[in-house]
C-alpha cells in the first residue's frame, strides 16, 4: 500500500509539473502553478520560508520522500529505471555513500549564496528537468496540438489553435539533448545514480533524513538474508547481508517493502540506525553540519557583471530580423533588477514556455547562460501580459498586476539613424510611433528648419517602458533602426 500510494502521488505530481512546461495557453498555471513553487531550490531563491520549513519538517518526519514524490527529475529517473527492470530484474547492489557528493552540494549552495546561480543551475534537478520539458517535450506537444488544430479547423471547431514550433535557442537545445541522454542512460544502468552522486538537493535532504522519525529498518527475526531488498533498491542504499540501510541515500520508494516476501522490511518509528561500520556511520557527519550552516546564508546578495556589448547596425537586403547586441540585457517586468534576476533565476525555462508573445528565450552568453532574456524578433512584451510573473517559482520575477506593469520601465528605446528607413531609403515610415503603447515616440522633421525633410522618431525616455513594440515593428533589416537597451535597475514611470 505504501508503494502504491507513493507511485500515485508521484505520477500526479510528475504529470502536473510536466504540463506546466508544455502548456502554451497559460490556463494550467492558474490552477497548478503552485506545484513549481514546491521545488526546493526555487523556494530558497524565492525566500519561501513556509515551503522550505514544510520540506524540512516532512523530511524529518517521513524521510527523503521529497525526492520520490515532488522532484520531477527524481520521478523521471524512477520511470526509466522501472522500464530497465522489465528486462533485467534484481540488478542493484549496495554501494557506500560517496563523500564527494557533499563537496558538490556544498559548492552548489555556496554558489547560490554568493549570487552565482547561473553556474549552479547546471546541476540543479528541477531546472534540468525544466530544460528537458521546454526544449524536447514541448515541441512534440505543440506539433500534436497543430495536427489537432488542422482537423479542428476543418470541422469548424476552435478547441485547438495553431502555434509556431521552433527552437528558441540552439545551444540550450543541444545541451538539453546531452543532459537528457546522460540522465536517461544513467537511470537505465544505475537507477538513481544522479540523485545520490551529483544532486545537491539529494545530498542536503539525505543529511536531514538520517534524523527522520519514520524509517525503514530490518526485522531481523523475519529476515532470511535473501537479498531481494538490496537487489531492488534503485538507490543502492541497502546492504542485506549486514542489515545496513543508508538513510542518506534512501528516497522511501518502498520497493524493498513490497518486494520482501517475509515482511522483514518495516517502515515505522525506527530504533537506532543499524549501520554497522563506524567509518560508514560518520562519513558525512561534518558535511551535514556544513550544509545546514550554508543553507542559512542563501539569502546573501551578490552582483553579477553586466553584459558589455554594443549594438551593431548595418544595412542588408530584406531578411529575418536579428537581435541587437545590448549593453544591458532585458529582463521581464517584476525582475526588479538585473542583479536580483541573475541571483535567483534557476534557468528552468518555465517563463520561456509560458510567454505568449515569444519574447523570452534562454541566453547563450556565458555570464547568464540558460537564464531567460528578452528579444523582440517574433513579438514584443505586451503591457497587459503578466504571464512570466505568474509562473516564476524562484522569485526571479515577482508577481505583478497589469496596472503595475504598465508603469515599470525595464529599458528604454535607442534610435540608430543609419538604419532608419526615412533617412536610408528616403521613404516615410513612422511604424515605431504608431505602435508605441505608451506614446513615448513622436515623429519630427530631421531638419527642424525644413518641414519637408524626412521625419524621424524622437524618444521620450521618461515615458518609454521598454516593451519592444518599436523594435519589433521596425521594417529595417536585419537590425532594427530602433532597439531597446535594458536598465540595470527597473524603475517606475
Amino acid at each position: 500500500m505504501l508503494r502504491k500510494l507513493r507511485i500515485l502521488l508521484a505520477t500526479i505530481s510528475f504529470i502536473l509539473i510536466t504540463l506546466l512546461f508544455l502548456d502554451f495557453s497559460g490556463a494550467l498555471h492558474a490552477w497548478f502553478g503552485w506545484m513549481a513553487k514546491l521545488q526546493f531550490v526555487p523556494a530558497i531563491l524565492a525566500s519561501s520560508i513556509v515551503v522550505l520549513i514544510g520540506i524540512v519538517v516532512v523530511t524529518l518526519l517521513f524521510g527523503r520522500v521529497y525526492c520520490s514524490i515532488i522532484c520531477p527529475l527524481g520521478i523521471y529517473q524512477d520511470g526509466i529505471a522501472h522500464i530497465a527492470e522489465k528486462r533485467k530484474k534484481n540488478r542493484y547492489r549496495f554501494k557506500r555513500r560517496k563523500r564527494y557528493r557533499y563537496y558538490i552540494g556544498l559548492a552548489f549552495f555556496l554558489l547560490i549564496a554568493f549570487g552565482f546561480t547561473s553556474i549552479a543551475i547546471f546541476i540543479e534537478p528541477y531546472s534540468i528537468f525544466g530544460r528537458f520539458a521546454s526544449n524536447l517535450f514541448a515541441p512534440v506537444y505543440e506539433l500534436i496540438n497543430n495536427v489537432l488544430a488542422y482537423f479542428a479547423e476543418r470541422w469548424h471547431s476552435y478547441a485547438f489553435y495553431h502555434v509556431d514550433v521552433y527552437i528558441k535557442s540552439m545551444p540550450i537545445f543541444i545541451i538539453s539533448i546531452a543532459y537528457f541522454l546522460i540522465i536517461t542512460i544513467l537511470a537505465l544502468v544505475n537507477g538513481r545514480w544522479y540523485c545520490n552522486s551529483i544532486c545537491p538537493v539529494g545530498a542536503l535532504l539525505g543529511s536531514l533524513s538520517k534524523f527522520s522519525i519514520l524509517k525503514l529498518h530490518f526485522n531481523t527475526e523475519k529476515c532470511n538474508s535473501c537479498g531481494l531488498c538490496e537487489k531492488n533498491c534503485r538507490c543502492s542504499a541497502i546492504d542485506a547481508k549486514n542489515h545496513i540501510i543508508d538513510y542518506s541515500k534512501c528516497v522511501m520508494c518502498f520497493n524493498c517493502v513490497s518486494g520482501c516476501k517475509k515482511s522483514a522490511m518495516v517502515y515505522s518509528a525506527s530504533k537506532k540506525n543499524t549501520e554497522s561500520s563506524e567509518n560508514f556511520e560518520n562519513s558525512g557527519k561534518t558535511s551535514r553540519k556544513t550544509f545546514l550552516a550554508t543553507v542559512a546564508t542563501i539569502a546573501a546578495a551578490s552582483t553579477l557583471k553586466a553584459q558589455e556589448k554594443v549594438v551593431d547596425g548595418g544595412l542588408a537586403t530584406i531578411e529575418k530580423k536579428k537581435a541587437p547586441k545590448r549593453e544591458t540585457s532585458l529582463k521581464p517586468a517584476g525582475s526588479v533588477s538585473l542583479e536580483n534576476f541573475s541571483s535567483r533565476c534557476t534557468g528552468c525555462q518555465l517563463c520561456v514556455q509560458a510567454c505568449p508573445n515569444d519574447v523570452l528565450r534562454a541566453s547563450s552568453k556565458l555570464d547568464t547562460f540558460m537564464q531567460p532574456e528578452m528579444s523582440f524578433e517574433r513579438g514584443y512584451c505586451r503591457p497587459e501580459c503578466t504571464a512570466c510573473s505568474e509562473v516564476c517559482p524562484a522569485g526571479a520575477i515577482r508577481k505583478i498586476t497589469r496596472e503595475e506593469k504598465t508603469a515599470i520601465q525595464i529599458g528604454h528605446a535607442v534610435w540608430i539613424g543609419r538604419n532608419c528607413v526615412p533617412l536610408r531609403d528616403g521613404v516615410s515610415c513612422g511604424n515605431c510611433a504608431k505602435h508605441c503603447p505608451s506614446g513615448a515616440i513622436t515623429m519630427m522633421p530631421y531638419d527642424s528648419d525644413d518641414a519637408a525633410s524626412p521625419k524621424i522618431p524622437i524618444i521620450n525616455e521618461e515615458r518609454c517602458i521598454g516593451c519592444g513594440a518599436c523594435e519589433h515593428v521596425c521594417p529595417a533589416r536585419p537590425f532594427s533602426a530602433i532597439y531597446v537597451e535594458g536598465n540595470l535597475i527597473h524603475r517606475s514611470v
